[in-house]
């Protein structure tokens, strides 16, 4: 009699414990879905006792995203947890990643009016080739994680708008396949890892691909410290189980990701040693075997075995700005890695017009961090930069949508841009100076 009584008990067990899953998965997806109804904070001002109700696009269809932000609310639907908390979260108490927003906010517009714009024109060159606006797909790593063969699909929709595309040594797609894509302009950024015989075989492979440049980050020889991407993993080789429960629950992501199996660093995976050649577990050596020892000697190495332009991402400081133009290179990126590095630093937009006072014309000046809206990329290049380098919103892109998502993300950028200069009294880049800005609004009053 109780053999019986105890199935009796376990079949109930079960149930309640599916009844409890599903409860849980319905509450996630509510939760997901209030990322789409929240109204935009800064459009309060069109409400009255929160009405109208507004809400970001979440659906399908590429053509109701007219934003960066209903890519990102897409892209928050798509996503498991950990590869969501992979591309948004920031280091620590992600301060410097607010401030790469928050800066944007500190200058305001001073337009010109009754100023002919009919033929105004976003164009601009990029190390000296045409490009049709000032914007550069910024290297990022591990998309593989986002959709399969997520690189080729960014570097097909740079090469379609016409901007370069920069392919991360930590990407998953091989460096042979991206600069087979017609059209692109096939930049390479490099990690330094390793010993010199890693760095100079990525090069020399690089060069044999015909990359127009290389790129060295310079900010990353410590891995920054991303709290909210490691509590999502149970170890650097394996995620935590609730976070393999939630990508489990994410079926239309699985497919389009990880159904032929799991990513892999194909461009680098070669010179890692076999016992870490695992997903999780070659990111994790690649970044401890990143030498703390890299200096402007390392720099000297690689401009005297790379021929080709030479950039250096990662600048923070002014003094840096200073040794990169003797150091020889030809352009350098202000950049804080995404405020995934060292938290609470200066944003890089901040750096952009005393870093242009140094330069001259003597390099090129870029900037990378927190571009969301063509105002974005109009105030940087008024305020000196020649282009900006744009991660987060192309990825938005790819999550959201693939390669025609990325390349709906560079067409809202474009758009934005192209009738912002023209509401400024803009007809091209070079008439855009610190003339239409001020960072005191009060400034606006003196004539």
């Amino acid at each position: 009699m109780k053999l019986p009584e105890r199935k009796t008990l376990g079949v109930a067990a079960v149930g309640a414990l599916l009844g409890l899953g599903a409860a849980t998965a319905l509450a996630k997806r509510r939760a997901k879905q209030e990322l789409g109804t929240q109204p935009n904070r800064n459009t309060r001002l069109a409400q009255l006792n929160d009405t109208p109700s507004r809400r970001y696009y979440t659906g399908r269809d590429l053509k109701r995203a007219v934003a960066i932000a209903d890519l990102r609310a897409m892209t928050h639907q798509w996503l498991p947890r950990f590869a969501l908390e992979y591309l948004e979260g920031g280091a620590e108490d992600e301060a410097t990643m607010r401030r790469e927003r928050d800066s944007f906010a500190d200058w305001r517009f001073v337009p010109r009016t009754l100023v002919d714009v009919s033929h105004r024109s976003l164009g601009t060159t990029i190390l000296g080739r045409p490009a049709p606006m000032p914007l550069v797909v910024s290297p990022t790593g591990l998309n593989g994680i986002f959709r399969r063969h997520a690189d080729t699909m960014l570097a097909r929709a740079a090469a379609a708008a016409g901007v370069p595309f920069v392919q991360s040594t930590m990407s998953n797609d091989a460096m042979e396949d991206i600069a087979a894509i017609p059209g692109v302009r096939h930049w390479w950024q490099l990690y330094v890892f390793g010993g010199d015989e890693v760095w100079q075989e990525v090069v020399d492979r690089a060069d044999r691909a015909g990359c127009e440049a290389l790129v060295l980050t310079t900010n990353t020889q410590i891995f920054g410290n991303r709290e909210w991407q490691a509590r999502t993993q149970a170890s650097t080789t394996r995620l935590s189980v609730p976070s393999a429960i939630d990508a489990a629950l994410h079926p239309r992501w699985f497919a389009a990701t990880l159904s032929r199996g799991t990513p892999s660093f194909v461009n680098v995976i070669d010179l890692v040693p076999k016992e870490h050649r695992s997903f999780f577990a070659s990111s994790a050596w690649i970044r401890a075997n990143q030498p703390t020892s890299m200096s402007w000697d390392t720099v000297a190495k690689i401009r005297q075995r790379w021929k080709r332009p030479f950039i250096l991402k990662g600048i923070l400081n002014l003094e840096d700005v200073r040794r990169a133009i003797d150091a020889g290179v030809d352009g350098v990126v202000i950049s804080s890695h995404g405020g995934r590095q060292l938290d609470w630093t200066v944003a890089p937009l901040d750096l952009v017009a005393p870093a242009r006072e140094i330069v001259g014309d003597r390099m090129a000046l870029y900037m990378s961090g927190g571009i969301r809206r063509g105002t974005d990329i109009l105030k940087a290049i008024a305020l000196g930069a020649d282009a900006v380098w744009a991660g987060r919103a192309p990825l938005y892109g790819v999550c959201a949508a693939g390669a025609p998502g990325v390349a709906r993300a560079l067409h809202i950028l474009e758009t934005e841009a192209f009738n912002a200069m023209g509401l400024l009294g803009a007809s091209s880049l070079a008439e855009l100076g610190t003339g239409h800005l001020v960072r005191d609004a009060r400034a606006a009053l003196t004539p």
